[in-house]
């Protein structure tokens, strides 16, 4: 059963949520709330496999409420996925570099937001290849810091080869088809990429390697 905490302070947006994912047998979702500091409440509380949550809200914002929740050791299994209005913009960078795990326009159909819940429960960034190809824009717009590759330095050949082809938002079965491997070895050279670079998830592993100098 995958436990789902919807965060929204519009109630009639958590309904709408709601009464998609309640009719699904492998979905519960466990606690409603109106703004990012119930939010991280109740995901202490109920500590479930993922937390819609708004951006922009009251008292506490959407941005904030990930990064309590990313840097809480108890809600490791935890994987917060961003509702937008807006697409890809400056909060949902934000957001990713808090430790989102992907996000959603709210205006999605309901088949794709199905599945993109069972996407995230598994672990898997909300990343499509549109979204990693901003973000690489965003960094190539930039100038390079001082330390960039620091954190690539440390990872071999292989797992090098794995961060690249998730930045451009290929799954670990694609992954293991372009670089001739098995999809157990291409989700371990992904997850020690991760481990090295203290990334949360797959999410975040692009972010940080972009932050440490990957280019395309």
């Amino acid at each position: 059963m995958i436990r789902v905490l919807l965060v929204d302070d519009q109630p009639l947006i958590r309904s709408g949520f709601r009464a998609l994912l309640d009719i699904e047998h492998d979905i519960d979702v466990v606690a409603e709330a109106g703004d990012g500091d119930e939010g991280v409440a109740l995901t202490r509380e109920h500590l479930p496999d993922v937390v819609l949550i708004d951006i922009q809200m009251p008292v506490v914002d959407g941005i904030e409420a990930t990064r309590r929740i990313a840097a809480d050791p108890a809600l490791t299994g935890v994987h917060v996925v961003i509702l937008t209005n807006y697409g890809f913009d400056e909060y949902v960078f934000n957001a990713l570099r808090a430790g989102a795990a992907g996000f959603l326009v709210k205006d999605i159909e309901p088949e794709d937001f199905l599945h993109s819940i069972r996407v995230a429960a598994r672990g898997d960034a909300l990343l499509a290849p549109s979204i990693t190809r901003k973000l690489i824009d965003r960094y190539v717009t930039q100038p390079l810091p001082g330390n960039v590759g620091a954190g690539l330095k440390g990872l071999t050949n292989r797992e090098h080869e794995a961060v690249t082809l998730v930045t451009q938002g290929l799954s670990n079965d694609q992954i293991a088809e372009r670089m001739v491997i098995s999809p157990l070895t291409a989700k371990t050279h992904v997850n020690r990429a991760m481990t090295k670079l203290h990334a949360r998830d797959r999410a975040q592993l692009v972010v940080l390697a972009y932050e440490s100098g990957l280019r395309p």
